[in-house]
């Protein structure tokens, strides 16, 4: 299985399944224009890490690990996310402005960890 992460308001292209992981639905995104197959914002970092964490990149290796635990403890939303796309394309959507540090990029990470 192939797993990429994507913001939310990129055009979904060959995108596979499309999961949104965030808690908060995204701002100015219509249901209709998010194409998706699952919203699964159990599996997003809870509010409390979200807001500690707030974007600040100086906090990403902590949040990284933070989050890490919080799913280790999320097993059933952890596995909803990999049955929506069972053996295809899996594309994991967030909103964040950040491509590179977000809680979709550290999930896919630890979904890859789980598969293989």
């Amino acid at each position: 299985m192939e797993i990429t992460t994507k913001r939310i308001y990129d055009d979904p292209d060959n995108d596979g399944a499309r999961v949104l992981v965030d808690r908060l639905w995204p701002r100015g995104v219509s249901k209709e224009e998010a194409q998706l197959d699952a919203w699964i914002k159990e599996v997003a970092p809870s509010d409390e890490l979200r807001t500690w964490y707030d974007h600040d990149p100086d906090r990403w290796t902590e949040f990284k690990e933070r989050y890490v635990s919080e799913l280790k403890e999320k097993d059933d939303a952890v596995g909803r996310v990999l049955d929506v796309a069972k053996d295809d394309q899996l594309t994991l959507l967030y909103a964040a402005t950040d491509r590179e540090r977000n809680n979709a990029v550290v999930l896919r990470e630890y979904l890859e960890s789980q598969i293989d």
